[in-house]
């Protein structure tokens, strides 16, 4: 019984085209069994290329069986093509989901620079670059009752500002590759917060250890404000 599963290609072992008559099929058979064959020629023999020959031929020489090869090779040649075409749809797939995944992180890097890091580095910077002139105005006299004042309602506005930029910061998520920058961000603002109820201590007891912690405070925050900085330049 032949064996129509068999892998080798029957056209190829005969050294014929797959267009090839009858006639053509048989006389590469010979040709190739004389050059093979040990009785025939030493020098070429090879008893396992005889053997595929005769498998060959046993199914190309008879045209039934050779129209059920075709018919098989027709079948394998439509499945390759087919997993061929469905790796390459896959492959395609992939690389568009790659491409999307890709753009969808640019975008929210822009996003997350335009609407939290912007918005949120004005309100720092507002807020660290005033505090050398309010100490300034209130060291004139410490215990000035409309100096002590305006100080309380700088610290107000640095509340309001700080409020501000909280919120803002935590109204989108950070990028995975800005995480570093967040990270500085969170805790500037952290260090801004403790800083303004260090210095309200002051008007209440009037002791000057509380604004220079609230200073060094400040300090530590513009730190990591600068740092933010570099992490986006």
């Amino acid at each position: 019984m032949v064996d129509f599963k068999q892998v080798s290609n029957y056209y190829e072992t005969l050294k014929v085209n797959a267009n090839a008559s009858q006639a053509e099929i048989k006389q590469s058979y010979r040709r190739l069994v004389k050059l093979f064959h040990p009785d025939s020629n030493q020098e070429t023999a090879d008893n396992e290329q005889i053997i595929r020959i005769n498998a060959a031929y046993e199914v190309l020489g008879d045209t039934q069986n050779r129209l059920r090869y075709d018919q098989k090779l027709q079948e394998n040649s439509e499945k390759l093509n087919s997993n061929y075409q469905q790796r390459a749809a896959s492959a395609q797939k992939r690389y568009q989901r790659t491409r999307q995944t890709g753009r969808d992180a640019d975008k929210q890097v822009e996003e997350w620079l335009r609407l939290v890091y912007q918005p949120v580095n004005d309100l720092l910077d507002c807020i660290l670059n005033s505090l050398e002139a309010q100490i300034d105005e209130l060291a004139a006299d410490p215990f000035d009752d409309e100096l002590l004042e305006e100080f309380q309602e700088y610290l107000n506005a640095c509340r309001d500002d700080l409020k501000q930029a909280q919120l803002t910061f935590r109204s989108l998520p950070n990028p995975p590759s800005l995480a570093k920058t967040a990270a500085y961000l969170y805790h500037s603002l952290s260090q801004v917060g403790d800083g303004v109820e260090e210095l309200a201590y002051f008007p209440l007891s009037y002791d000057e250890r509380y604004l220079h912690t609230g200073q060094e405070l400040f300090r530590i925050a513009a730190r990591l404000h600068y740092e933010v900085q570099e992490s986006v330049s």
